[in-house]
């Protein structure tokens, strides 16, 4: 897939794995960023227009609302740029997570080619799009000229069978193969997902899959578009798109498959997505805070499930449970469906729709020696606060069943 939509973008008749080529962009995304890096970039290259402001999307949600005096200068300078340059597609604090925004108001279209400063622009890869993250230097050119220079990626091609126990979700998986692929195990490659089981999964899910691909190493990842994603897509957007599918015969780089009928829990143990293994090996530990968010898991799926698991409950004396939607839609969604209801009156301190915790950038900071599990992408020393705290990585239900007890929990009962 990954081949085929490069070869699209470009004006080439054929295309191999490992060769540079210049291809068109279709969307591109940034955040933050654009006040911070991109900006000064674009100021030494005076680059006085776009090259189409249409395809441009500008959010802000790392430091929403902003903080501190500096985030909201950043804020300010990226309001001033959407005037000047005439950004069509602007949405400012409050609207959501970028990820989930691009998909949710129709910007990511299946057969499309997408760029943005974000390593976890990856996830738009669920909706059949070849979607990666670049630089600030790259975003600049793209900016200017709507092309970039890519390296045509291998791919690696990964099969789920089975039956999906109770209580197992799309973090689950990934934990698990990230487990087996480890932190280089598709650097600089495309990941494909394929098997029955994803017809199983929601494209909540599939975008927990695409979204923590990168923790891999992987350039982008693609799951080959289903009817739900068409009928989504079409729902979202008047503009015509052609999804892609690989073929049928391929010479993937390498290949894993993955039963997942007796798959446990899993869990990432400090401080390594990969360093994943049955939630049995890490129950009872203590932890401090439990964290429900993220572009990764902080969609209406993983509201509901923890919103279930702890209705009538109480979150455990000494444990924050804090809970940032990952968009103003999710939010209402789980506010209409009672899931939201049931967050607050078991204790959770429901936030803004906001990145929030996951990068320690203004809530749910960890202080020194603290331990949190969490729903997000990374547990790196330092990514939540103190480099002195742990984070632990699990599921939506993991994080739920754990807020109750205080202690790493799995959520099908013990502990």
């Amino acid at each position: 897939m990954a081949e085929k939509i490069l070869l699209n973008h470009t004006d080439t008749k054929a295309i191999e794995p490992g060769e540079i080529i210049e291809a068109s962009i279709d969307i591109a995304m940034t955040h933050e960023m654009m006040g911070t890096r991109v900006l000064p970039h674009l100021k030494e290259a005076e680059v006085k227009k776009l090259w189409n402001p249409n395809r441009v999307v500008m959010i802000l949600d790392h430091w929403t609302p902003p903080p501190t005096i500096e985030a909201a200068i950043i804020h300010q300078r990226v309001r001033d740029f959407v005037k000047k340059f005439q950004v069509k597609h602007f949405y400012d604090v409050g609207n959501g997570i970028c990820h989930q925004i691009l998909v949710e108001e129709g910007h990511i279209r299946p057969g499309e080619l997408v760029v943005g400063t974000d390593s976890h622009t990856t996830t738009a890869g669920a909706f059949g799009a070849l979607a990666t993250g670049i630089g600030a230097a790259d975003m600049a050119i793209v900016l200017a000229t709507g092309k970039l220079w890519f390296r045509v990626p291998e791919t690696v091609k990964i099969t789920y069978s089975g039956t999906i126990p109770k209580l197992i979700m799309g973090k689950d998986l990934v934990l698990y193969t990230l487990g087996k692929l480890g932190v280089e195990g598709a650097t600089f490659q495309a990941i494909e997902y394929h098997g029955n089981v994803l017809s199983k999964l929601s494209l909540d899910a599939w975008m927990t899959l695409t979204n923590m691909s990168v923790e891999a190493g992987a350039m982008a990842a693609l799951i080959p578009p289903d009817k739900r994603v068409l009928d989504y897509v079409k729902n979202r957007t008047d503009q015509k798109f052609k999804p892609i599918y690989p073929d049928e015969k391929i010479n993937y780089h390498s290949t894993l498959e993955i039963d997942v009928s007796k798959l446990p829990p899993q869990v990432a143990t400090p401080s390594l997505p990969t360093q994943a293994g049955p939630v049995s090996q890490v129950a009872g530990t203590h932890i401090d805070q439990a964290y429900l968010g993220s572009c990764t898991n902080g969609r209406l799926e993983d509201l509901q499930i923890a919103a279930k698991i702890v209705a009538g409950k109480e979150v455990a004396d000494g444990v924050r449970f804090i809970v940032n939607p990952a968009s103003r839609k999710v939010y209402q969604a789980a506010l209409e469906d009672g899931s939201i209801g049931h967050l607050v009156q078991a204790g959770a301190t429901i936030g803004p729709a906001t990145c929030g915790a996951c990068f320690g950038g203004h809530c749910g900071i960890l202080g020194p020696g603290e331990v949190c599990i969490s729903t997000t992408n990374r547990n790196f020393p330092g990514r939540m606060g103190s480099p002195e705290a742990q984070i632990y990585l699990a599921s939506p239900a993991t994080v739920a069943a754990s807020a109750l007890t205080g202690k790493i929990t799995d959520p099908r009962g013990g502990s």
